[in-house]
């Protein structure tokens, strides 16, 4: 077993398997859950202890309360300690504000920012009793600067940068450090049934001209997570492209 382990939400596809991916190639056990994708998280997994990783995988609804509780409760009883947590978990929804209900805003919440309230919350206690640890919470430009269309999700986002900021100042003096990653248009299945027109008119107004990859949000987590980065905390970080 690997001496640093990372705890990474809805990491069977996208932003959060390149994050299992990249903690795995530099030396940490991986623990992480999905809810849908078993096909591709049990791939994940193979591919992780190919890589040399201590894996742990658990089917786990982050909107069920009792699912999210059990897979962090057993994640630590197998690894001890959680060095970093990755809230990653989240599901996107384009509609038109007017027409979204209670049962939209209870998907977007509860997946979004709750289960992020609860995951923090359980590794947190675990943090403190080794008084270090990072939290990267992945957050998304919308959360910033709002999105047409996605009035929901960017309010989910934006209560994800409250809470980041909030909770570094909280448990900085703990040596604990928490950070959001504020992702542009990065190229995942969150964003697979845009047009090649809607995509390319998304790329002339971001100054590298791409989209962005899971790895470029990986990476950064990677950074984050590293002792390279002990003073950086409350942060919402940008990888977008230099989008306008």
């Amino acid at each position: 077993m690997k001496e640093k382990t990372v705890l990474i939400t809805g990491a069977s596809r996208g932003i959060g398997a390149e994050c299992a991916r990249v903690f795995a190639r530099n030396g940490y056990n991986v623990a992480f859950c999905y809810n849908k994708s078993e096909e591709k998280a049990n791939e994940l997994k193979n591919e992780l202890i190919n890589l040399g990783s201590d894996v742990y995988c658990e089917k786990a609804d982050v909107t069920n309360k009792n699912e999210l509780e059990k897979f962090v409760e057993n994640s630590i009883k197998i690894f001890k300690k959680i060095d970093v947590l990755i809230n990653n978990a989240g599901v996107a929804l384009q509609k038109l504000f007017i027409d979204c209900n209670e049962n939209d805003y209870d998907l977007i919440f509860n997946t979004n920012f709750k289960s992020m309230v609860i995951v923090t919350n359980l590794v947190l206690k675990n943090m403190l009793k080794f008084k270090e640890g990072k939290i990267i919470n992945i957050s998304s430009i919308w959360g910033e600067i709002g999105g047409s269309c996605e009035v929901l999700y960017s309010a989910s986002k934006s209560a994800c940068n409250g809470f980041t900021k909030a909770l570094a100042k909280e448990y900085g003096r703990m040596n604990i450090t928490v950070n959001a990653i504020s992702p542009g248009f990065i190229d995942t299945d969150m964003n697979k049934n845009l047009t090649t027109k809607e995509i390319n008119e998304f790329k002339e107004n971001i100054s590298l001209n791409k989209l962005g990859t899971p790895n470029d949000v990986a990476e950064l987590a990677l950074f984050l997570a590293n002792k390279k980065s002990d003073y950086i905390t409350g942060q919402i970080i940008g990888v977008n492209g230099g989008i306008n």
